[in-house]
């Protein structure tokens, strides 16, 4: 209906220009916004507050020309002016049982638009270390992830799902250092476990299946293992300096063949983990982009060497520095140690360079908010490579926090001592996580309430949405079996007889439907989308309460269930874009 009244106005405008009221060569941008109060009609406009500066005229004035040059429509009732020159629209009947006919012949492609045009977007996140399972906290940056792609897919862009596999530098040497050490362990070595090794379970988990595979092969006397490095932190040393040198001792006795062995274990099984916890969650990559191929095709040390040529480095104690300060950073930054290794931060200029040439017209990262520094130096490492850094959209995600009743659960990876996603999952379901991790703006902490997200009640939102759908599900079932089934013919809908209170509320919450797709997108906001779909279920609700569709005239009960069908298609396509089944019964 927007674009409808759109192309009243667009004609009312090339009338004036035409009468040489406005001057040619006005492509003005027309915007049509739902009232708040619907006492104002349906829809405004403010045209003509926006063409007054070039029509030298006072907004009401040229509203005045407008509103009058405006064809007639029967979609529309009547038009008034208000305040400073808006144009508000009241609709007909007729026009406002439009949505109705959109739901039910574009089913589930109502809502969907074509904005982005088709052009390439890439979405990058999750992106968590392959040193451990996936807990609670990475869940909140999956299920917004996923759900921010599917809402950009909605309105027309298309979109590759990335995760940046960290598969090379310390912290996965920390874990090929764990798994050799509780492989030592379990093969009878009385090696003691460092302090900042990797704690969990399934670290001694891989040792043992290590054991299986490969029996002694990788067996060292804890004498030759412990040789030169110095006392762990409970002993009254480094414990970082500790867990470095038992690295290099692992990667010295092991060579670099065995080494690499090790490491591709641990890393292999927990990658592995991850891709199938996540597609148990309903999210798929199209790519798993790996740093150490990047690392190991040149593609960090080309970058670096751009930054080099193009004047934008210098060498300080042996190490060569990034001057990020002169593109907006607060320091400049290491990009290759003294030791002649790049830095994280090096792989990561090269990572985003990488994305750039790829040709997507955005990249979007999702980050938890702990990279809230990191921003500003990967935008000046790009500006400096010559890029446009705006085309780097980055959103950051606070970890979300699980409760057990009031006890706060702890989701340290390095301790072990952490609920996983998949734990999550098993006790409250796919649909509840994915539902409740984008009931808020990402910037926000939440609180995990696993209690509520169990509960069947009406507290809990995506019950609340999801028993809409069954609701209206099990009623056309139900009136099908006792030969009453509606009919689905157009010229049967009889839509003059919704003409209750409620039936018109439901059918103006329906009209929003494709505005909240659109603007939840543009936002990168999903907790829009869910709220509109749980302010559409109590509006069913209270329909399915106050009116009953099982009544003596044919024609009632034919319009009622066809609303019904509309109710029950748009909750089911909001429901697909976050995720969450649309269950028939409940």
């Amino acid at each position: 209906m927007k674009q409808k009244i759109a192309e009243l106005i667009e004609q009312a405008v090339a009338d004036l220009i035409a009468k040489g009221t406005l001057p040619e060569g006005l492509q003005p941008r027309i915007q049509i916004d739902n009232t708040k109060d619907k006492s104002h009609g349906e829809f405004a406009s403010n045209i003509a507050m926006i063409l007054a500066k070039p029509a030298r005229k006072s907004p009401r004035d040229l509203a005045t020309l407008v509103t009058e040059s405006l064809p007639d429509s029967p979609w529309v009732s009547k038009v008034e002016i208000a305040g400073p020159g808006f144009i508000n629209f009241f609709l007909t009947d007729q026009g406002g049982f439009q949505v109705i006919h959109e739901i039910l012949e574009q089913k589930d492609q109502f809502g969907r638009s074509t904005k982005g045009a088709g052009q390439k977007l890439q979405v990058e996140f999750v992106s968590a270390n392959p040193t451990g399972p996936l807990h609670v906290g990475h869940g909140r940056g999956a299920a917004y992830g996923e759900t921010l792609s599917n809402l950009l897919e909605a309105i027309g862009y298309q979109v590759d799902r990335e995760y940046y596999v960290n598969d090379a530098g310390r912290q996965m040497d920390i874990l090929a250092a764990s798994v050799w050490l509780r492989y030592l362990q379990q093969s009878g070595e009385e090696v003691t476990f460092p302090s900042n090794g990797y704690q969990g379970e399934y670290v001694i988990n891989f040792a043992n299946q290590l054991v299986k595979t490969y029996s002694s092969k990788f067996v060292y006397p804890v004498t030759d293992v412990m040789q030169n490095v110095c006392a762990d932190e409970p002993a009254g040393g480094d414990k970082e300096q500790h867990i470095d040198q038992l690295i290099e001792r692992a990667k010295a006795l092991l060579g670099d063949t065995d080494y690499r062995i090790v490491f591709d274990y641990g890393l292999n099984q927990i990658k592995n983990d991850i891709e199938q916890d996540l597609e148990e969650f309903g999210i798929t990559y199209q790519c798993w982009f790996s740093e150490r191929a990047m690392m190991e095709s040149g593609k960090v040390d080309t970058a670096i060497q751009q930054l080099k040529d193009r004047g934008f480095t210098y060498e300080e104690k042996g190490a060569l520095w990034f001057r990020s300060t002169d593109f907006g950073d607060d320091k400049d930054r290491v990009v290759k140690r003294d030791n002649g290794q790049p830095t994280y931060f090096a792989s990561d200029i090269a990572y985003h360079l990488d994305k750039f040439q790829r040709g997507y017209k955005e990249v979007i990262n999702i980050w938890g908010a702990d990279h809230h520094g990191y921003m500003a130096r990967v935008k000046a490492a790009l500006k400096a490579l010559g890029e446009d850094p705006d085309r780097l959209k980055i959103r950051l995600v606070q970890f979300a926090i699980l409760y057990r009743g009031k006890e706060r659960l702890s989701m340290s990876t390095r301790s072990g001592s952490f609920i996983t996603l998949r734990e999550l999952r098993d006790e409250v379901g796919n649909d509840a996580a994915r539902f409740f991790y984008v009931t808020r703006k990402v910037e926000q902490h939440m609180d995990f309430d696993l209690e509520l997200a169990k509960s069947q009640s009406k507290d809990n939102p995506v019950y609340y949405i999801q028993y809409a759908h069954a609701r209206i599900a099990s009623v056309k079932k139900k009136l099908q079996e006792e030969g009453v089934a509606w009919d689905s013919s157009p010229e049967q809908y009889h839509l003059d007889h919704l003409t209750e209170p409620l039936e018109k509320s439901l059918i103006n919450k329906l009209s929003l439907y494709s505005e909240t797709v659109l603007k939840a997108a543009e936002a990168g906001e999903p907790h829009q989308l869910v709220h509109y779909l749980r302010e559409l279920a109590g509006t069913f609700h209270g329909y399915y309460t106050e009116h009953k569709v099982l009544v003596e005239n044919q024609q009632i009960r034919n319009a009622r269930l066809t609303l019904y069908s509309c109710a029950g298609q748009v909750i089911r396509n909001g429901l697909t874009l976050l995720g969450v089944s649309a269950p028939e019964s409940m």
